[in-house]
């Protein structure tokens, strides 16, 4: 790719860009959120057009002006987005060959049989223990993320584009696709591989490309170049400690559940947080923790147990039958699944802040837009928003600032308890470091944050204490000095204290 310059609404959101790709290469493309990534590879997807500059496959020139197109020169997308290339309807093996019934011209016969078959040889080379006639609506987005990756490998591709491709996945599910990675580069397809985990980036990638505002900052091979080096040129400045963690007395407690229970992912779980508190709940993918958030916010009903909020030192029992209830006693929810649960996409980002609060700017049935506007205004600054204004519609937005729209439309509720569920998932080193201050800074105003996370190193690193999460219950609880990404791993992999054998 070469030159790429592709503008939005007027604004050049890539400036002369230049990739190249060989094949039998892990190549990482890296930058923040906003950097121009994700432009990059839908014109390279034939998702968007470019404006100017040239692709050049195999010497020749070409123009990709459709997904179908690409995939026609070999170029296949696993994007971070699963269920936006998924048919829910459709079973795990039409999914995975989905492109190639479409196709279909001198038959109406499915030869399904042959069909199955070809399906669970694919899956068990992605390691993933799915039945191929299972409804893709039936799985979870860890089996999503395996189906794609399997649809890739289906369809023989020459370059595969990787766009955040284990940020759903767990250890040993990650594990696989890395071995998958491995296997398409020894079989001498080009990867494209884009990762805000740092660490798996440098044990998998031959060559490392740095974009950031859009234009080419750093193109290196792996061994030219260190982390430190790549996180200078991705924030243009060094990152001054990952983890702002600063000291807040713990006060009164907030909010409790006992016996908590869903009759079947979630088990009796018992927890609570206090004002400035933040706990973390530690699990592996599959452990129970999405589950277990949406639980709390009434977004799925419990069969079991109690949930109790403490206002002026009484314990007071809630009723919980939907997610309104649950706003309405000040506690919110900022899900796993943000563009699917937490915003409207096709919505401005000045609708998506202020919908939930609209009666506190309607005087007569009529909305106050001044005052309205001058609040979400307060909010795109205080949270550090990067859009062109309020106006734009937040599918346009990076990954990093779609988060942020989601946490400030609930800062306008003035809420005391805040869940969030994987809430750096899919962000880059900078947008996560936002983050955790604002999160730090809720626990500085009195609020109290439970924090569902299967990254050991954020919880190590902002948490007062853990409870970890195995097969659907907590198995144990550590305090902030106890915590080591030995321990966490060790229980929430089904250990247990018993004789010598603790975690270390």
């Amino acid at each position: 790719m070469n030159k790429i310059i592709k503008n939005f609404s007027g604004v050049q959101v890539l400036k002369q860009v230049d990739l190249t790709l060989v094949g039998g290469e892990i190549h990482a493309l890296l930058g923040a959120n906003g950097a121009g990534k994700s432009t990059l590879i839908k014109i390279l997807s034939g998702a968007y057009s470019l404006d100017d500059g040239e692709i050049i496959l195999d010497g020749h020139e070409v123009s990709i002006s459709s997904p179908q197109e690409a995939k026609e020169l070999g170029i296949h997308t696993v994007y971070q987005e699963v269920d936006t290339a998924l048919i829910p309807t459709l079973s795990v093996a039409e999914n995975i060959f989905i492109d190639d019934y479409a196709n279909l011209k001198s038959s109406f016969f499915v030869a399904w049989k042959d069909l199955y078959s070809r399906a669970e040889e694919l899956l068990n080379r992605v390691g993933a223990s799915i039945s191929v006639k299972a409804n893709i609506s039936e799985l979870s987005l860890s089996d999503k993320q395996l189906v794609l990756v399997a649809r890739a490998l289906a369809q023989e591709a020459k370059f595969v584009i990787l766009d955040e491709p284990t940020a759903p996945l767990s250890v040993t599910e990650s594990e696989n696709l890395y071995r998958i990675m491995r296997q398409l580069k020894d079989s001498g397809v080009g990867v494209v591989f884009i990762s805000h985990r740092l660490a798996e980036v440098f044990e998998l990638s031959d060559r490392i490309t740095v974009l950031r505002d859009g234009q080419n900052v750093s193109s290196e091979s792996k061994s030219e170049t260190s982390m430190n080096h790549v996180i200078e040129a991705m924030l243009g400045q060094a990152l001054v400690e990952e983890f702002p963690k600063s000291s807040v007395s713990i006060g009164k407690r907030l909010f409790e559940a006992q016996g908590l229970a869903d009759g079947g992912r979630v088990k009796k779980i018992n927890l609570h947080v206090s004002e400035g508190e933040i706990v973390g709940i530690f699990g592996l993918v599959g452990a129970g923790k999405t589950e277990t958030a949406r639980l709390l916010f009434a977004a799925d009903p419990a069969k079991y147990g109690e949930l109790y909020l403490y206002e002026s030192g009484k314990r007071r029992k809630l009723q919980l039958k939907q997610p309104i209830d649950a706003v309405q006693h000040g506690i919110v929810l900022v899900p796993e699944e943000r563009r699917r649960e937490g915003l409207i996409t096709q919505e401005t980002v000045r609708k998506n802040i202020s919908l939930s609060t609209l009666k506190k700017w309607s005087k007569l049935g009529f909305i106050q837009q001044k005052v309205e506007k001058s609040t979400v205004e307060q909010i795109i600054s205080s949270l550090g928003i990067k859009t062109n204004s309020m106006n734009q519609h937040v599918h346009d937005l990076s990954g990093g600032n779609q988060q942020k729209v989601v946490v400030g439309k609930w800062l306008l509720e003035e809420a005391n308890v805040y869940i969030f569920d994987e809430p750096t998932k899919g962000i880059d080193v900078g947008a996560k470091r936002d983050m955790y201050q604002l999160i730090g800074d809720l626990a500085n105003q009195g609020k109290g944050i439970l924090y569902f996370s299967c990254e050991h190193n954020e919880l190590i690193g902002i948490a007062d204490r853990v409870l970890i999460m195995y097969e659907g219950q907590i198995v144990k609880e550590l305090m902030r000095e106890e915590l080591t990404q030995e321990k966490l791993m060790y229980y929430a992999s089904g250990g247990q204290e018993s004789g010598n054998n603790q975690a270390g």
